[in-house]
């Protein structure tokens, strides 16, 4: 069959334009599956951001002074709740005469504390907090009315020198307390000011 040479020249055309479109059919096809699906990611929240870098706040340290029978007497600080028996490791622990029955080691210290060591058969002495109030756990004086000296009356609650003296000299007129009752024979001394020093003193 003779096919005219003008109709030949058109299917040739023809086949050239099929070819070129199934060309770059294919070649988008790779494109797009190369490339893939986007996917988008969201940025973290800037109020989530900063909440984590922050993080809870560290509570402030505390700063006593230790005194007495320790190696390293000074002003130290501690964190906060530590005992008083921390205390007195950072001052380089308790001296060879320390009487540390009658420290309260267990009691949390507070800022601005004085952190009082006795020595054996000294008169204690309570640890005081910042504001010159006894600290709490502190130890707290027993006193011998038979056999203290004044300064060591002194330092009894509501008892001042004029008050100590009288204790002596009624001991001394009496041959000495038979129970710390006799106290409120001494002048000055009423059932309030009793009351306030029973628990620290004996006979």
């Amino acid at each position: 069959m003779n096919i005219p040479r003008k109709q030949l020249y058109a299917y040739a055309a023809i086949a050239v334009v099929v070819a070129a479109v199934g060309v770059r059919a294919m070649a988008g096809s790779r494109a797009g599956a190369a490339t893939g699906p986007v996917q988008l990611v969201a940025a973290p929240s800037p109020v989530t951001s900063a909440a984590a870098s922050t993080g809870p706040t560290a509570p402030p340290p505390v700063v006593v002074y230790v005194c007495g029978a320790v190696h390293k007497p000074g002003v130290y600080t501690l964190d906060q709740g530590a005992r008083i028996a921390d205390a007195i490791a950072a001052a380089g622990g308790a001296g060879a005469h320390a009487e540390l029955g009658a420290v309260n080691l267990a009691a949390r210290v507070t800022d601005g504390q004085q952190v009082i060591v006795p020595e054996r058969g000294a008169a204690v002495t309570p640890s005081v907090d910042a504001t010159g109030a006894a600290a709490a756990g502190a130890p707290s004086a027993v006193v011998n009315l038979n056999t203290a000296s004044a300064e060591e009356l002194d330092t009894l609650q509501g008892v001042g020198p004029s008050t100590a003296q009288k204790i002596i000299d009624y001991r001394t007129a009496n041959g000495g307390f038979k129970s710390i009752d006799e106290l409120k024979n001494i002048p000055g001394i009423g059932d309030v000011r009793f009351a306030a020093l029973k628990d620290h003193v004996s006979v």
